[in-house]
């Protein structure tokens, strides 16, 4: 495996995006990170601004010669970018399938052009509406209907992975998917939906707490920390050329015991009221009831998997929460 010096991440601004960033630029690479801002927040880069190894590109994964320029600089890409939250998704169906896949087929392509190795972060979305548990990577996958704009996410991200194994098996291209399962953490906001911080946003204020549906969907929890560790391993690791991969932890939850969680340790007056989907999210809308990983894969391949237990989770966001008042106005 060449050596690798100058790394690109599509999506750095984001929360995920910006730990990487974080990450690789303490083991001293030189990272260039393109973002749009279009969900990415500029604030998650002002603290690498004036290292002298980071440089943003502000644009978009779907402009083509933007992309064709920054690839050519580069040793390995962090495909990142795509939309994100489920709010987002129902209320913008056709600028999801847009973004996510034309981006993500524009970023193959240069990176097949050059011989460019690609990291692409996918999503337990993938597996949709299958009930069988814990979801493995090679098993099938079961879609909702195309009038229930959810699926748009889930169908654009499957099509990636098909996209980036393609490209593996007919030309060549180093390449591995990673299908994340509820990345979250202290930095994370709830602007588009995400449970943790929407819950400590009501818990820390006392002000209700809304469970949509009967709360009994159950989730586990990834520390974006262990996340990142994953990631950059699996970049590095030719084992993992080619796969698709689970990465997520087996802590399961119900999102209605997460809330009196939350509840507990911040000692919050806030009353759990349940509450439709549509209020939310509009009629028609359709969940997940279970969604758990198999990690065999991971285990096998990076020989590790996340081990930071929920408790943890929730004291670390609890403590940045505390310590970053303004941080719940951006819910």
């Amino acid at each position: 495996m060449k050596e690798i010096k100058n790394v690109l991440i599509t999506g750095g601004a984001g929360f995920i995006g910006s730990v990487l960033t974080k990450e690789l630029l303490k083991k001293k690479y030189n990272v260039t990170v393109i973002d749009d801002f279009s969900t990415g927040r500029k604030e998650n880069l002002k603290p690498f601004s004036r290292d002298k190894n980071f440089n943003l590109i502000t644009g978009s994964i779907t402009d083509e010669s933007l992309i064709a320029k920054a690839i050519e600089k580069c040793d390995l890409i962090y495909h990142l970018a795509a939309t994100v939250g489920v709010k987002n998704v129902v209320d913008n169906p056709l600028e999801t399938i847009i973004y996510d896949t034309i981006g993500t087929s524009i970023v193959l392509k240069y990176a097949s052009a050059h011989g460019v190795k690609v990291v692409i972060t996918s999503t337990s979305e993938v597996y949709g509406k299958s009930e069988k548990c814990p979801f493995k990577e090679d098993e099938d996958v079961v879609m909702g209907p195309p009038d229930v704009n959810r699926w748009s996410y889930a169908c654009s991200k499957l099509l990636d992975e098909f996209f980036a194994i393609a490209y593996h098996k007919e030309r060549g291209l180093q390449v591995v998917v990673v299908r994340l399962f509820n990345v979250v953490g202290p930095g994370q906001l709830g602007r588009y939906g995400m449970v943790i911080p929407r819950f400590f946003k009501f818990a820390l204020k006392n002000e209700p707490m809304p469970v949509y549906g009967d709360g009994k969907q159950v989730r586990c929890f990834t520390y974006v920390d262990d996340a990142i560790k994953l990631i950059i391993k699996l970049a590095s690791t030719e084992k993992a050329n080619g796969e698709v991969i689970n990465l997520g932890c087996e802590n399961e939850i119900s999102i209605k015991d997460l809330a009196r969680e939350i509840k507990k340790i911040t000692g919050s007056s806030s009353e759990i009221v349940f509450e439709p989907y549509r209020k939310y999210y509009g009629v028609n809308f359709q969940d997940i009831k279970k969604r758990v990983p198999d990690l065999t894969k991971l285990k096998r391949i990076a020989g590790f998997s996340p081990k930071t237990s929920l408790k943890e989770i929730l004291e670390k966001t609890k403590r940045y929460f505390e310590e970053n008042p303004d941080a719940l106005e951006g819910i």
